[in-house]
């Protein structure tokens, strides 16, 4: 079992920055693929970027550019650096954590980008 609990998500303007991190229990963190998908009212949970268990990530088209995941497997957790936010970006944001069958959600962080 592996418990995820995000923090940094809030109210910020367009153009602003936010730091969201995302800390995991459990002793195999390294092994997980880790993401951060979001999901804004009305709409369908989206991935947003991941980061492999060696480093290589991935971006949804919407975010590259802007966005950057890291992870520090020694603190077992995955941060998600958001630069030059958009109010289309206002959403929860959740933090994942998958290997093979195995998929853990953390409760979710709401981040509102609004002049």
């Amino acid at each position: 079992q592996v418990q995820l609990v995000e923090s940094g998500g809030g109210l910020v303007q367009p153009g602003g920055s936010l730091r969201l991190s995302c800390t995991a229990s459990g002793s195999i963190f390294s092994l997980y693929l880790m993401g951060w998908y979001r999901q804004a009212p009305g709409k369908q949970r989206e991935l947003v970027a991941q980061v492999t268990s060696g480093g290589s990530t991935n971006y949804a088209d919407s975010v590259k550019g802007r966005f950057t995941i890291s992870r520090d497997n020694a603190k077992n957790t995955v941060v998600l650096e958001m630069n030059s936010l958009k109010p289309e970006d206002t959403a929860v944001y959740y933090c994942n954590a998958a290997i093979k069958i195995l998929d853990y959600w953390g409760q979710g962080t709401q981040v509102t980008v609004s002049s």
